[in-house]
């Protein structure tokens, strides 16, 4: 077990903390494991009837993957070492997806990447007005992976698109619109939905949502921009066949929100854009949460055969100077067909 995962349980409970407060949670393969050994130690336990999983600290929930980790299988070319972690924690997501017996996400503040992996495919997910949520990967050359791309297919219109190709971050209200998660509770009252499982275990999810929501929700803050206020524009936009096309409907758009989408995608990684716009569509078409974790994992095999990710890796998170260089520079000149190829399960390039 590892010392950055604690586990506890009583009056019906199984509880999972993530406790890795001083990197924000930051998911590390003996986390992962962790988590997974829980789950499977209490799905037949009668004396766990809800999981709950929560963060310690004030800064959120889990801030995604040890991406120095990532990196440092990257650069040393042991790919596989890394692949196989992502399997493994892709079989953790899928376990709570899965799971027998309800799983109550607290996902208060940071929920990024491999949290939103943790949480997104809990059975209750509760945000607070600070939570930030969002799949960011297309900023450091990589798509995003941990059955996002099924979650982003799910969200109304073209909002998949749209946050995965801008990396861009949800407040409390646009994830409950987006479908990443359930309702809003004040930070404060996180304890209180605590100490009132209990007494509602047994409850199935949908109706332990309900009561949560009727005993312990508040109204989520307003965004202030993306799709709660401007999603026809951004269907319209988002809508476009390859991320050039996107392009070209934003710069066309008098909307003030289109040119910052415009600047965003422009400032990812285009054939890490390319990737997810194809990704996220195959997993709307297919609406099946273990086929998209299949799809993620050979396009990472993909993508880390590829310069970008290393680079923007260090652009980001090692040397922190926020000024990668993309390879190709231009979204046109993304080799589309190896995408798609790997995307419907060709062997990747490289």
């Amino acid at each position: 077990m590892s010392e950055h995962v604690l586990t506890s349980t009583g009056a019906g409970l199984g509880l999972i903390t993530l406790n890795r407060p001083e990197k924000i949670n930051a998911l590390t393969r003996p986390m992962v494991a962790a988590v997974g050994a829980a789950l499977d130690a209490w799905r037949e336990d009668p004396a766990v009837r809800i999981v709950v999983l929560r963060g310690a600290g004030e800064r959120g929930f889990c801030a995604g993957g040890d991406i120095k980790g990532f990196y440092e299988s990257i650069v040393a070319d042991r790919h596989q070492d890394f692949l196989d972690f992502l399997a493994e924690e892709f079989a953790v997501d899928h376990a709570i997806a899965t799971y027998p017996k309800p799983v109550v996400a607290f996902m208060d503040g940071l929920c990024m990447g491999g949290g939103v992996g943790l949480a997104g495919h809990a059975s209750v997910r509760i945000v607070t007005p600070r939570s930030k949520v969002g799949m960011p990967e297309t900023r450091i050359g990589y798509s995003p992976d941990v059955g996002g791309t099924h979650l982003l297919g799910l969200a109304p219109g073209h909002l998949g698109e749209y946050f995965a190709l801008t990396a861009g971050t949800m407040g409390a209200a646009d994830a409950i619109h987006a479908g990443f998660a359930d309702f809003c509770v004040a930070e404060d009252a996180l304890g209180d939905v605590l100490d009132a499982l209990p007494d509602l275990a047994g409850l199935p999810a949908e109706d332990l949502a309900a009561a949560l929501e009727v005993m312990h929700g508040s109204p989520a803050p307003a965004d202030t921009g993306t799709s709660l206020l401007a999603q026809p524009w951004i269907d319209a936009a988002f809508a476009g066949r390859t991320v050039a096309d996107i392009l070209a409907s934003l710069d066309s758009l008098p909307h003030r929100g289109a040119a910052d989408a415009a600047r965003a995608v422009r400032s990812v990684s285009p054939l890490a854009a390319e990737t997810a716009l194809q990704a996220v569509r195959a997993a709307r078409a297919a609406d099946h949460l273990p086929e998209a974790f299949d799809r993620e994992l050979r396009l990472a095999a993909f993508l880390m055969d590829h310069p970008d990710l290393p680079e923007g890796i260090r652009a980001q998170v090692i040397d922190k100077d926020r000024n990668p260089h993309w390879s190709p520079a231009d979204p046109a000149d993304v080799d589309r067909e190896a995408i798609s190829g790997v995307v419907l399960g060709a062997a990747a390039d490289g």
